[in-house]
């Protein structure tokens, strides 16, 4: 059986992605939703879900203890990041003054501009609802999924990856944004797969069959 650890840092929408997580993994997944680093360590999957903003989510990482095993699990095993849990991979984020960021990739997390660039229009921040995923390059978490498939998304920033050779998917919204990125044995996403219905729940269950 595998064990899976979601990130408990005390913000997020946690239960969300645990039900999802329990009812796609089913008896073959034992699910634990943690903030002890020592079970991060050792769990075989990681999975960083989060909500709210990028400043709040680094201190209660740090009070917990947890940036060193978290960035040990993107370094070592099959790790999904979700919403902020994306962010989180990047060196800086904009938001909160600017914020340092995990730093496991280099690229940096910036604000949608506040108008359209193409019509002037007033631009709604956050983005928040249903849109479109165009995959990038071939990924197993995009196994079953049709390019353009319709994901759930709530966000003000997005990650802007130095290597574009990181990026699995890509949105439109005003402008051109990096969606998903995968590295190695890391991918992460800005949408929420557990707000996604079908595709999403597809893309979890990937996510356990992935052997990276």
């Amino acid at each position: 059986m595998q064990q899976v650890a979601i990130i408990d840092f005390g913000m997020g929408n946690l239960r969300s992605v645990e039900k999802a997580v329990r009812y796609v993994g089913g008896d073959a997944v034992d699910v634990l939703v943690t903030a002890e680093p020592e079970r991060v360590a050792a769990a075989d999957r990681v999975v960083f879900p989060g909500q709210g903003a990028i400043g709040d989510c680094m201190a209660e990482l740090a009070a917990h203890g947890l940036e060193a095993c978290v960035q040990g699990a993107i370094r070592e095993k099959p790790f999904l990041g979700i919403c902020i849990g994306l962010q989180a991979l990047m060196e800086e984020s904009e938001e909160d003054g600017g914020t340092r960021g995990l730093a496991a990739f280099r690229g940096r997390v910036t604000r949608f501009p506040p108008r359209d660039p193409a019509t002037g229009s007033r631009l709604k921040v956050p983005h928040m609802g249903w849109n479109q995923v165009r995959q990038a390059t071939p990924h197993p978490l995009w196994r079953g999924i049709e390019d353009d498939e319709r994901f759930y998304f709530v966000h003000s920033y997005y990650v802007e990856p130095a290597d574009p050779g990181l990026v699995a998917g890509s949105t439109d919204y005003a402008v051109r944004f990096t969606s998903a990125l995968a590295a190695g044995n890391v991918f992460a996403v800005q949408f929420h797969p557990e707000k996604s219905q079908r595709p999403g729940l597809q893309l979890l269950r990937n996510f356990f069959d992935w052997r990276p």
